[in-house]
């Protein structure tokens, strides 16, 4: 039984994270800026009743909108007085399409540190259509993405991944791409969730322009907004439609298909 720190542990990621360490045993610490055990990454005196008695963390950043890489380099040597002896980033696939942004910056700062590291690099979330970006909203998905493919993987696979690197140590000091089994292009996204559902969801195409004034309309940074059309931009391009291996290199299964994902999660009484 080991301890670990679940950064950003009330997220999609997170919590999901947290569940399965505490499934197989061991015990977590999920903080952020409102759990009991407060986390702020602007705070640092939050960060060392934290990090105590912790064998491990997993580093879930405040965002992409700003470059936390200094505050991640405190944080890691912080990490090591305190004991922790291995440290896992959330990271995501799409690093590659800014590679001078705040997430790989964040990469560098991991990797420069003083702890054995893994980083995952996830695809984007299947969640997002339930939980976040790509939610339709009266019936319509909108992203800037055309007939591009993603494939979109299922946080379950990623929590479970993440788990594992945490518990066993595999992985150290490796990049780790991880994906769903096939890429799909949000045209079929949609047919798959109205098919779940039993509503006619569809998917409208938006030009980069569209989206990025509606963002800022909405008060969005420009750095996130930045990182945010790179992202999509790769998958409009369909440079982010190859898959990778990873969920079976780490836990020796496939990855969950976007249509068991949305019958699980999606269809209606689903929790």
């Amino acid at each position: 039984m080991a301890t670990f720190l679940i950064l950003g542990g009330t997220g999609k990621v997170g919590r999901r994270v947290a569940r399965i360490l505490e499934h197989e045993g061991h015990l977590t610490r999920p903080v952020g800026r409102s759990t009991p055990l407060r986390f702020d990454w602007k705070d640092p005196d939050t960060w060392a009743p934290a990090l105590s008695g912790a064998d491990g963390v997993f580093v879930v950043g405040p965002g992409s909108a700003t470059d936390w890489s200094p505050q991640l380099t405190a944080l890691l040597r912080a990490a090591s007085t305190a004991g922790v002896r291995h440290a896992v980033l959330l990271s995501a696939r799409g690093v590659e399409f800014l590679p001078d942004g705040n997430v790989a910056r964040a990469e560098q700062a991991l990797r420069s540190g003083p702890l054995p590291w893994t980083i995952l690099r996830p695809t984007h979330f299947a969640q997002n259509f339930t939980e976040a970006m790509f939610a339709p909203v009266d019936g319509r998905i909108t992203a800037p993405v055309g007939d591009g493919a993603e494939p979109f993987i299922d946080v379950e696979d990623l929590a479970e991944a993440a788990a594992r690197v945490l518990a066993t140590g595999t992985a150290t000091g490796e990049t780790v791409p991880l994906s769903g089994p096939a890429a799909l292009t949000f045209e079929q996204a949609a047919r798959v969730l109205s098919d779940v559902t039993g509503r006619p969801v569809e998917f409208h195409d938006q030009q980069d322009t569209d989206h990025a004034a509606e963002l800022r309309a909405a008060g969005t940074p420009e750095e996130y907004l930045r990182w945010r059309l790179a992202m999509l931009g790769g998958i409009r391009r369909g440079e982010d439609a190859y898959l990778s291996d990873g969920i079976e290199h780490l836990l020796g299964r496939p990855a969950t298909d976007f249509t068991t994902w949305a019958r699980r999660e999606a269809a209606p009484g689903s929790a």
